[in-house]
């Protein structure tokens, strides 16, 4: 779900800031929180090991190069929510919310600092990420977005529907939500920000005047050295 506050008005010339959330706000991979979530949960515990069982073939695949990165981070989001079974609307916020104290204590203080001063600014502010738009709405309601993309989870008659392929963001695919979520709004890209820790985050950081990498991995630090961008 994208959510926009109705205070951003058409025709008016903004800046964004543009968070990434696995490794730039939040410090560590929440896919490893919530396989440990899953794992020693009190109720959906007894579904890990086929949860498990199921992210094996895409993940050794993967390690022997015979299948993508995106590819396998795609299975793996399916295979998760497979292992949840069909819940509601709430039941998954609730199961998310479980998870929020432990992710809050994982955030960035540099980057949060960095969020509220583009905020006192009147800068537009979205969090883009490849994570459950439900776990991304749950662990930053203290958190001021204008606009969160996300991993949407297919609903079906109130029920989580895993029988329809989830279209995990990531990649290109971020930005092209991007402008989704931006159309008809006249933006100042050469004033704005975006903040990304990886490679992967290259494609938005590079939308911008000002990319943030944050904690990079090798591959970005080396490019964000090159190219004089500012390292967190």
């Amino acid at each position: 779900m994208e959510l926009i506050t109705e205070s951003k008005k058409k025709g008016i010339i903004m800046r964004v800031a543009i968070f990434d959330f696995d490794g730039t706000l939040y410090s560590d991979e929440t896919f490893q929180l919530l396989m440990s979530h899953l794992r020693y949960h009190p109720v959906y515990h007894p579904n890990y090991k086929q949860f498990y069982r199921a992210i094996l073939p895409p993940f050794i695949g993967h390690k022997l190069k015979l299948v993508p990165e995106a590819k396998m981070k795609e299975r793996s989001m399916q295979v998760y929510l497979n292992a949840l079974g069909q819940m509601s609307s709430k039941e998954l916020d609730a199961y998310f919310g479980e998870l929020t104290d432990r992710v809050r204590e994982g955030f960035n203080p540099e980057v949060i600092a960095r969020l509220k001063q583009h905020a006192s600014e009147n800068v537009h502010i979205m969090l883009v990420s490849g994570a459950y738009t439900s776990l991304l709405q749950s662990v930053t309601k203290e958190l001021q977005f204008d606009t969160i993309i996300g991993t949407e989870i297919p609903m079906k008659e109130g029920k989580t529907d895993n029988r329809t392929p989830i279209h995990h963001i990531q990649g290109p695919r971020k930005n092209e939500k991007i402008q989704e979520a931006l159309n008809g709004k006249e933006i100042d890209w050469q004033n704005s920000f975006a903040y990304g820790d990886s490679l992967s985050d290259l494609s938005v950081l590079e939308l911008v005047g000002n990319p943030v990498a944050v904690r990079p991995d090798p591959r970005l630090k080396a490019i964000a050295k090159e190219r004089e961008w500012e390292i967190i």
